[in-house]
């Protein structure tokens, strides 16, 4: 059979349609869009009606869109530039301590600029409760930011709400949906969000092309300064290619949502189901309910995690350890950390994300070679079957 290829949160294949669009914009269609001319004031048309696709998909207009070149820089965009823009009417920010890398680490950079930021806490499932959020807020604090949905523990958090508490008190809100977006509905009139980051790269659109959706009339500093283009928001010359794939992959995604929700959810409990009946000592992380449809999480005890996932890659099974931007950092995950997940557990972490390309047989196929590779390791490992003394499990930070 194929490869079971389910790690779709760190990268997505480019769809066939999506490079077919993009294809004559490399070579045949290549104009600047800033230029003057017809060849280039036809690209601008062209970026033009990439942003209204890419708006359509959450329920936004077509001027509320900034392109840029990751879900990373979205977040950045986001955080800094609102916290430098609103910084005369307060210097504290509020972000969940499960949020992505980028959002984390923006708000770690404002306190080296005497902002102050709150992590906020969440609970044994990565659920950010409102009440907590209510609880933290000061006079002086001008964004929150919660991620829609965990890439880790594929969690959907009450953005809806959370969002109603910052409005009720004049404090702009921002959503990170780069995990939700083309696996769930987003629309940012139902979220109530005034922000919200996007991926290409995980609709099937290629590697380096993200945006961020700012509700009209928001003040935002920009973070790259040059030219006017993104109406001053963003400079430098737009990845047109990326910009008509990320178009392309958007229309596709808003299209199939519908479908593929139902397929990959099906997929998914197939998966969690296989995997807690036929595999002893195994801790499924994340809410079990409010979660994204294609996404699988556990810590398998006794386990280290990147030696499962390379065992499991030599059988042509492609999964995960934690966040694809800290899988390669040797610290354990900071995500279960803020659940409360022992450290020598977290140790064990695997994630699969399915998408509507994967099968039943992808499935099958997992749960008969997962099964004895986990036997294998423990096996060898020093504390299977033995009793951590009380005291010493820790959790991991």
């Amino acid at each position: 059979m194929n490869d079971a290829y389910l790690d779709h949160a760190s990268a997505t294949p480019v769809k066939k349609e999506v490079l077919e669009a993009m294809l004559p914009y490399f070579s045949d269609q290549f104009a600047n869009p800033s230029n003057i001319y017809d060849i280039g004031s036809e690209i601008k048309s062209v970026v033009d009606e990439q942003r209204a696709k890419v708006a359509e998909l959450i329920g936004a207009k077509a001027e509320e869109i900034i392109f840029t070149s990751s879900g990373a820089e979205a977040n950045n965009l986001a955080i800094k530039g609102v916290g430098f823009a609103h910084q005369k009417k307060g210097k504290h920010v509020i972000v969940s301590s499960i949020e992505h890398h980028s959002i984390l680490n923006s708000a770690r950079f404002l306190e080296r600029m005497d902002f102050e930021a709150t992590f906020l806490p969440v609970d044994e499932h990565g659920y950010v409760d409102p009440e907590r959020l209510v609880k933290v807020i000061r006079p002086e604090t001008i964004l929150v930011s919660v991620m829609h949905a965990n890439n880790e523990i594929g969690t959907v958090e009450p953005i809806s709400e959370l969002a109603a508490v910052c409005k009720e008190k004049g404090i702009i809100f921002h959503t990170d949906a780069v995990a939700s977006a083309g696996n769930i509905n987003v629309d940012v009139d139902e979220l109530n969000v005034d922000l919200l980051s996007l991926s290409g790269a995980s609709l099937g659109a290629p590697k380096g092309i993200g945006a961020l959706y700012f509700r009209k009339n928001l003040r935002l500093m920009p973070l790259i300064h040059g030219g006017i283009q993104e109406n001053g928001r963003r400079a430098g010359t737009e990845n047109v290619p990326g910009i008509v794939g990320f178009g392309k992959a958007a229309e596709l995604a808003k299209d199939k949502l519908s479908v593929k929700e139902p397929y990959v959810r099906k997929l998914r409990d197939q998966l969690i189901d296989g995997v807690l009946q036929q595999i002893e000592k195994v801790t499924f992380t994340g809410h079990p309910e409010k979660r994204l449809p294609g996404h699988a999480s556990f810590c398998f005890e006794a386990i280290e995690g990147e030696s499962l996932i390379f065992m499991l890659a030599q059988n042509g099974i492609y999964s995960n350890t934690g966040s694809a931007c800290a899988s390669k950092a040797l610290k354990t995950s900071p995500v279960l950390g803020a659940i409360g997940i022992r450290a020598d557990l977290a140790q064990g972490s695997t994630v699969f994300t399915i998408n509507d390309n994967n099968t039943s047989e992808h499935i099958d196929y997992v749960l008969a070679k997962l099964p004895p590779i986990v036997a294998r390791l423990r096996s060898i490992s020093p504390i299977w079957g033995k009793k951590i003394p009380e005291g010493e499990e820790g959790v991991c930070t």
